[in-house]
């Protein structure tokens, strides 16, 4: 059986590779790694920085969502 290396913040492969994707994704559009990179690819780091625990996440109900994206955003 394959050990899993999940952190205890994340319930499931499913959600691992979510999160890991969006933060790949931030990489590749110029955001800062948060830990020291061991490779330089995003999707590597990513895993990384999900691993250590250096992503902030959260869940985000379909219906919040929609409020958020209906409401125009302030202007600062």
């Amino acid at each position: 059986m394959a050990q899993t290396f999940l952190p205890k913040d994340i319930d499931s492969k499913f959600r691992f590779i979510t999160v890991t994707a969006q933060r790949a994704k931030q990489l590749q559009n110029g955001a800062k790694p948060r830990v020291e990179p061991k490779c330089w690819k995003s999707t590597r780091i990513a895993m990384e920085e999900v691993i250590a625990g250096a992503i902030s996440w959260e869940l985000i109900d379909e219906s919040e969502l929609r409020n958020a994206e209906a409401e125009p955003e302030a202007q600062i």
